[in-house]
């Protein structure tokens, strides 16, 4: 993980902006207490985990772990889903659909935006060919973009369904 400058966290936000958020997708959103540990964190320390429908995460948990997390329920099958538990595995193609759509998912949420989610990815420490996740957000992420479409994710014109793939 990078040192660069500090991410938005979930404490940056209202609690319950990021519950209806996730509730639209009918995943449930679990509040850790401060010092507890994260169920199904993958990367431990204050990331996001997953096991089922829930979503983990502690007031210290950044908040791009936690749309990325949730991504990635969103994204899997309903199979995976059904056994998730702190690996969301899928292949090369659906985790750039799950880092396309936390970026989309971003401007859902009051006062993070693309923008915001994009610098964050970066200073985390996540890599993208062309050198930021903004620079392939913008214009080498058609790959992710026709994935989340052909998953009934997004819709024609890019805007979110609101739905969990089948």
């Amino acid at each position: 993980m990078s040192t660069q400058p500090e991410v938005m966290r979930a404490r940056d936000l209202a609690e319950r902006d990021l519950m209806n958020l996730l509730e639209r997708f009918s995943l449930r959103g679990c509040v850790q207490p401060r010092g507890m540990p994260i169920p199904g964190s993958y990367w431990g320390e204050s990331e996001a985990g997953l096991f089922r429908d829930r979503v983990y995460w502690r007031a210290d948990t950044p908040i791009h772990s936690i749309l990325h997390e949730a991504c990635h329920a969103i994204c899997m099958d309903s199979e995976r889903r059904a056994v998730l538990d702190r690996d969301a595995g899928g292949d090369f193609a659906e985790e750039n659909a799950v880092c396309y759509l936390q970026i989309l998912l971003a401007d859902e949420l009051p006062g993070v935006g693309s923008a915001r989610m994009c610098r964050d990815m970066d200073a985390w420490g996540y890599t993208f060919r062309l050198g930021s996740a903004r620079a392939w957000f913008e214009h080498d992420a058609a790959d992710a973009r026709d994935w989340l479409l052909a998953h009934g994710l997004i819709d024609m014109s890019g805007a979110i369904t609101w739905r969990l793939r089948a």
